[in-house]
């Protein structure tokens, strides 16, 4: 089987690994700092806050910006529930805005649409390792003074425009195993804003300034060193990585751009996608279904994936809940039906993209 996704981390990890290990400080530590550090620089900010996961990342942004019951956060119905969940933790109202169809991002003029005096905050989601449309979202929030907090769990090292995701407000990023950089479990807050980012440090550190010295109610939300040592050799491959991302995904439209019935994916103009996921999308003329077509692939030894089978709000638990707005989205609803996502890793060999290419044309021709 050809695996959606792929971890494989060399012996300089390992070696970091080791060497926390054996210092003893295996808890917040220098490791956790120096990863900070570079992934400042790769966002291209002032701040960089390491957190235990990404969820959490997107619920100490909004306790920092003081986010909470009677706010209203906008977002995309076409993501996974980590967005959804973050706001409802805070106590905040989730109301959603449709998406483009073709980045799969919110449409900026589905926000503006969805505004009412309890809005707040904005969350766009970069999907799939592309960056949403920020040029129209940010005159947007600065003209009605919202906070934006970007999603951009899988757009490590993405931009629009020369600039790069988590640059734009506060970056919320997630280090989960199956993202394009890895510490199993974790995640980044980016900003550039200096007051926010101390708040967010001793507000990840159960409130402590200084050992025993609370300022804030707080919480633990610390990453350990030995995760953030897993990390720092990928922030130095990181620009190969991306560009065998590019690679693939570039071999994979190629050989699939004229299969009839199939939608192949694209980098927007003035955006560098870094390929976090290879997402096509079945039109009205392919002779299968979504799910029929994944299935088949599995079979042929193709380990596709479907994200997202529905939108977000469409589960029991969400629908009825008090905090969730959901109103139709016919984008969204229709990509739901017809996405699907293809390795794109860069640990394919040529052959693993052959192989990937000629088992989607087989069922396509089914």
């Amino acid at each position: 089987m050809i695996p959606i996704s792929t971890v494989r981390l060399d012996e300089r990890a390992e070696k970091l690994a080791l060497d926390v290990i054996r210092s003893g400080m295996i808890a917040q530590g220098p490791m956790v700092q120096e990863l900070e550090n570079r992934f400042a620089h790769l966002v291209g900010v002032t701040h960089a806050i390491a957190v235990n996961n990404g969820t959490t990342a997107l619920v100490a942004a909004m306790q920092a910006l003081e986010i909470g019951p009677g706010d209203e956060v906008i977002t995309s119905p076409f993501t996974f529930a980590a967005s959804l969940n973050a706001i409802l933790e805070t106590g905040a109202t989730a109301r959603f805005a449709d998406i483009n169809d073709d980045d799969y991002c919110v449409n900026p003029h589905e926000i503006e649409t969805r505004l009412t005096e309890a809005t707040k905050a904005v969350m766009p989601v970069h999907l799939y390792g592309q960056c949403a449309d920020m040029p129209n979202i940010m005159p947007l929030v600065e003209r009605h003074g919202l906070a934006l907090i970007e999603d951009a769990a899988q757009a490590h090292g993405a931009d629009i425009e020369g600039r790069k995701a988590g640059s734009f407000g506060i970056g919320c990023f997630s280090l989960y195993g199956t993202k394009n950089i890895t510490t199993g479990e974790g995640g980044i807050i980016t900003t550039n804003d200096d007051r926010l980012a101390d708040r967010l440090r001793v507000l990840r550190n159960q409130g402590m300034r200084e050992r025993y010295q609370y300022d804030m109610p707080g919480h633990n939300y610390r990453l350990t060193d030995v995760q953030a040592a897993l990390a720092i050799p990928q922030l130095d491959d990181y620009e190969h990585t991306v560009a065998a991302r590019r690679r693939n995904a570039a071999r994979l439209s190629a050989g699939l751009s004229e299969v009839e019935g199939l939608r192949v994916p694209s980098a927007r103009p003035g955006r560098g996608h870094v390929w976090h996921q290879y997402t096509p999308r079945l039109t009205a003329f392919a002779p299968v279904d979504r799910d029929e077509l994944v299935a088949k692939l599995s079979e042929k030894g193709v380990g596709a994936g479907i994200y997202y089978p529905r939108l977000v709000f469409d589960y029991d638990c969400y629908r009825e809940h008090r905090q969730v707005l959901a109103e139709p989205m016919p984008v969204a609803s229709a990509l739901a039906q017809q996405c699907f996502s293809l390795p794109v890793h860069q640990h394919l060999s040529e052959s693993d993209i052959d192989t990937i290419i000629d088992a989607v044309r087989e069922v396509m021709k089914s």
